[in-house]
């Protein structure tokens, strides 16, 4: 499920900045991008993350600020020099000139560029490591009500297509009917055409048996009962995704029997329409936890 939170916590004249984003996945596969000083901590970065999180593409960015009196920078210019020239080489290249425009873009994209700008920093200590742990944790608990606040609008969506395909299902119960003397017609009329001699009561007696087959009241009472457990399972139980899943398959799975036994077109229209909200149905669950 998709998500994003942040959070920022200034200790000491230090100001820590957590940043977190997530795309939908089956499984956690966490990034972390932090400073060097911070690497000591990452295993229990990660730890909280995957307790919060879960599951999905997740991008952490942490990045600090010296702020007051310890605002010391060091600029690298070994390297900045050398950007500075590879810079100069490709615009004299591409017949840029040298404007004064130019010269400011280069300068302000070297400075952008990684370990050319640098601050003086003392070793992490205790505090600091406190506000950057408190910092994490602030960006993932609002990372996690983006993501409970986009799982209600996505099971709001669900639970009304859900209701659609109910309602389809209730308008074929006035095609069912029609569809039995449709069907008696039809093999009435083909026994007449090729000149079988038959005899009344016999056939309807088989047509009994054949019609019972093509009875779809067992599928739309399963398909029933499967709806309202979705309903159930989406409004009562926590980390629901892989659930609603199943559940969804197994409403699948009598929609295609109510279609294959339909024998008749309007029928066969209501069974695409119910498809087709299954199939979104199943889409969006895989972007809930």
């Amino acid at each position: 499920m998709t998500g994003f939170g942040k959070a920022e916590v200034s200790v000491a004249g230090v100001k820590i900045t957590v940043e977190t984003r997530s795309l939908n996945g089956k499984q956690l596969d966490l990034s972390v991008k932090m400073p060097s000083r911070y690497r000591p901590f990452e295993y229990e970065i990660r730890s909280r993350v995957n307790k919060v999180l879960q599951r999905g593409k997740v991008d952490m960015f942490i990045s600090y600020e010296l702020i007051g009196e310890q605002n010391n920078i060091n600029i690298n210019e070994p390297l900045f020099n050398a950007y500075a020239e590879r810079f100069r080489a490709l615009t004299s290249a591409a017949g840029l000139g040298m404007s004064a425009e130019i010269n400011s873009a280069i300068l302000m994209s070297i400075m952008r560029m990684p370990e050319v700008v640098s601050q003086e920093v003392d070793a992490v200590g205790e505090e600091e490591q406190n506000a950057l742990l408190e910092a994490v944790d602030k960006a993932l608990a609002a990372h996690d009500a983006f993501r409970i606040q986009e799982g209600g609008v996505l099971i709001a969506d669900l639970l009304n297509r859900v209701d659609k395909i109910q309602n389809y299902k209730e308008q074929v119960i006035p095609f069912e009917k029609a569809r039995t003397i449709t069907i008696k017609q039809r093999i009435v009329d083909h026994l007449e055409q090729v000149g079988v001699q038959f005899d009344a009561n016999r056939l309807e007696q088989e047509m009994i048996f054949y019609i019972e087959k093509l009875d779809i009241t067992e599928e739309k009472v399963r398909l029933d009962k499967h709806c309202d457990y979705f309903r159930e399972v989406a409004s009562e139980e926590e980390n629901v995704g892989r659930k609603l899943g199943f559940v969804a398959q197994e409403m699948g799975r009598e929609i295609n029997t109510l279609g294959s036994k339909a024998n008749d077109s309007e029928i066969q229209i209501l069974v695409v329409k119910m498809k087709d909200e299954l199939e979104k149905i199943k889409e969006q669950v895989l972007n809930i936890l």
